[in-house]
């Protein structure tokens, strides 16, 4: 066997490698050693510096609050029947669902179609479902039914927040949608509170249905979230974006005193998010109940009144009923002539206010859009869903016409331009302005011979009115003088100013005869004088009529009698409220009595006990001239009875013809539902 001969400088080169490997085991334990010791070092000093302060701070807890919607108060007639109350409903929610993949919008798309079928197979086949892009919309992820970015992308609130999508289910729709809850990702079906309006259901009406009780003056609600067009909620807190909360008439005029005062669960939780501890719910404080001044019968009375006159004169054959042939529409006011109580107030056609409970449709808004606001008090226009039919009907705000008369002779009797027993020769035309190039005449050009200013009440003469009151009237005042005291008495009564009914939305009218630029000032006086330069709406004109009634006080009209809360403790009653009055001497309140009293109308031919029903009245036909015609606009307004006036009556009827045949025969329901449930003097006299 050979021995391997190591040489020097083979082991020179080993035992520099073992120097090197040694040098790099030293560096690596010196460096692991370091790092250890700057662990150790920092461990020390969490534990024995910031120990306690971390401690503390992981012991600390604080409350994470969740509101809880408050139970909305309900709404009473004056004798306690219900017409809008809160009850229960399942409503269907949309949770979002996270994720930002083409595959996840496909799946919320077709959720969205799957869903309108849903509807459309189970849902409540007497209303409008809603459609899938509808739906999408709801769901509010962002995109459209085609997959597009819609404007709300880049800001979609809380994605923890269900989302409502449908509300008032249906039982079928129930169970359609439990047994497929697997297949219908995100979707969840909870129990809530929702607002029901109720229908008179003495009989069948209303094409079929039962009658919603004044759903124009009630109002309807909507979710929070889509109030912010409305100046009430500025600055408002405390709402769920899905809280329901009132959006016009009543129940936005009322919404403090209905919603009540919403309560909380409060859970603890620690820094980590985690709950430690019990849940500390508050509960919500039930809103209050309003009782109404509206009595129930007579509303729907005055409502069946106005909808079966429309109809009467759409198909009458009568040469003077078939003038309002083409009214779609017609509006109408009851009120009592000692506190401003409204009994009935009418704007028809009316609607259904459900439909805002849960989804609204477009095809819904089309069908309401010219229905759902109170014409009574504001501009609304004809009931036409084409743009051309529409523009060819006025709207509710027409001219006053011959109704005004009794107030242009009072102004004549205040400024000492007739006496109670002047006279005037009615040749059936007045002419004035330069070289007389302008004229007045009567209806149809008739010649009433001499008359008294009641008797020109009593047959409705422009003549007299332009020529004796109208005409002086502008040439004792000088420039636009004239039109502040005119637009002044106008005001004292009512007209072209707010009534103080507080209303959400009430129309001042519009004064035409303040714009110098439609009508010369002489020109307005004189058209003024018998109801042709201005236009007001149905409620001012029932508190002219109730001041005529009262001689010259205005009252606030009132339509809450009383505030109670929701186990029926009273809270407040509603007081009358004069916001002013207006002094004239007995003989011109006479004058007008006697005028008024031998107005011709129709519909009270065979009222019973005459003497205890005599009713004072005023027929009116104004002109409002539309798409380049002219157009009759069938006016009334009328007190009963005569000698002890209790309720005041006003009637529009745009397109109507005259107001004879188009208003005046609508007045007798009223009076007579008035007369069974309170009686006009004071007994209620029963079907």
């Amino acid at each position: 066997m050979k021995h391997q001969v190591i040489t020097e400088e083979q082991q020179k080169k080993e035992w520099q490698k073992r120097r090197h490997f040694s040098i790099r085991i030293n560096v690596f334990f010196f460096f692991t050693f370091l790092l250890f010791s700057i662990l150790i070092v920092q461990l020390a000093r969490l534990q024995f510096v910031e120990g306690k302060a971390y401690s503390a701070e992981e012991k600390q807890t604080r409350n994470k609050d969740i509101i809880i919607a408050p139970i909305r108060g309900n709404i009473y007639d004056i004798k306690g029947a219900p017409i809008a109350y809160t009850i229960s409903a399942q409503s269907i929610f949309y949770r979002v669902q996270q994720s930002n993949s083409k595959t996840a919008k496909q799946d919320q798309i077709a959720l969205a179609k799957r869903l309108a079928l849903i509807f459309k197979d189970y849902g409540d086949k007497n209303f409008s479902q809603p459609v899938a892009s509808e739906i999408i919309k709801l769901m509010d992820i962002g995109i459209d039914i085609n997959g597009n970015k819609t404007k709300e992308a880049n800001s979609i609130s809380i994605t923890f927040v269900p989302r409502r999508i449908k509300t008032n289910l249906t039982k079928a729709e129930i169970a359609y949608i439990s047994e497929h809850r697997d297949e219908l990702k995100g979707v969840e079906i909870s129990e809530e509170s929702t607002r029901f309006y109720d229908t008179d259901n003495s009989d069948k009406a209303n094409n079929g249905k039962g009658s919603f009780i004044a759903p124009q003056l009630i109002g309807y609600m909507r979710s929070y979230n889509t109030s912010s067009t409305l100046d009430f909620y500025n600055g408002k807190e405390g709402y769920l974006n899905e809280e329901y909360v009132g959006y016009d008439g009543l129940e936005l005029l009322y919404q403090d005193e209905l919603r009540g005062k919403p309560g909380s669960k409060s859970y603890p939780i620690n820094a980590r998010e985690q709950i430690i501890g019990q849940v500390k719910i508050t509960p919500p404080e039930k809103g209050h109940n309003l009782i109404l001044t509206i009595d129930k019968n007579v509303q729907v009375a005055a409502q069946k009144a106005v909808a079966n006159h429309l109809e009467l004169i759409q198909h009458s054959s009568d040469k003077y009923y078939s003038m309002g042939k083409n009214a779609v529409a017609g509006y109408a006011v009851a009120i009592e002539v000692d506190t401003g109580r409204v009994m009935a107030m009418v704007s028809m056609p009316d609607y259904d206010p459900n439909v805002w409970i849960g989804t609204m449709t477009q095809t819904i808004y089309d069908q309401i859009q010219y229905s759902y606001t109170n014409g009574a008090i504001r501009s609304r226009a004809a009931n036409f869903v084409d743009n051309d039919q529409r523009g060819k009907h006025p709207g509710s705000l027409v001219p006053p016409g011959s109704t005004l008369k009794p107030l242009t002779v009072l102004i004549g009797l205040n400024e000492k331009l007739i006496s109670p027993f002047s006279t005037y020769q009615d040749s059936g035309r007045f002419y004035y302005g330069k070289d007389d190039n302008a004229s007045v005449p009567n209806s149809d050009g008739h010649a009433y011979g001499l008359l008294t200013p009641a008797k020109a009440i009593a047959v409705s003469s422009n003549t007299f009115m332009a020529a004796k009151i109208g005409e002086p009237l502008y040439s004792k005042y000088s420039g636009a003088k004239v039109v502040d005291i005119w637009d002044n008495y106008m005001a004292k009564f009512g007209l072209g100013v707010l009534t103080g009914s507080d209303l959400p939305n009430e129309s001042e009218g519009i004064k035409e005869y303040a714009d110098n630029k439609s009508m010369s000032t002489q020109q307005a006086m004189v058209q003024g004088s018998f109801g042709q330069s201005a236009r007001y709406t149905t409620l001012q004109l029932a508190q002219y009529s109730m001041m005529l009634a009262n001689h010259g006080k205005r009252y606030k009209p009132q339509f809450v009698d009383s505030i109670k809360t929701y186990d029926g403790q009273l809270i407040k009653k509603i007081e009358p409220v004069l916001l002013d009055e207006v002094k004239f001497p007995d003989e011109y309140w006479n004058v007008i009595e006697d005028g008024m009293s031998k107005v011709g109308y129709t519909g009270f031919e065979d009222v019973p006990n005459v003497a205890m029903y005599k009713v004072n009245r005023k027929t009116g036909t104004s002109q409002s001239e539309v798409a380049g015609k002219k157009l009759e606009n069938a006016v009334f307004i009328a007190y009963a009875p005569a000698d002890h006036p209790k309720l005041a009556i006003a009637i529009v009827v745009p397109e109507g013809g005259y107001g004879k045949f188009g208003a005046g025969p609508i007045a007798r329901g009223i009076f007579d539902a008035y007369d069974q449930s309170f009686g006009l003097n004071g007994v209620p006299k029963g079907k």
